[in-house]
């Protein structure tokens, strides 16, 4: 069940990411700008935080 909401979390903040990214760059009139860095910076910012959660020794 952990890595089933670790794989759950990291959809929404992708879908999030991308809607946000898509909605911002029609609102600016830009091709493709954000629709790319805010995906890609979501996957950053979860792999960061998978890697802390997995690196955390166990009680």
């Amino acid at each position: 069940m952990r890595y089933a909401g670790l794989a759950t979390q990291w959809m929404v903040m992708l879908l999030i990411a991308v809607v946000a990214g898509y909605k911002l760059d029609k609102w600016l009139g830009w091709k493709a700008g954000f629709i790319i860095v805010f995906p890609l910076a979501s996957l950053s910012v979860s792999l960061w935080q998978l890697i802390k959660v997995f690196t955390k020794p166990k009680k």
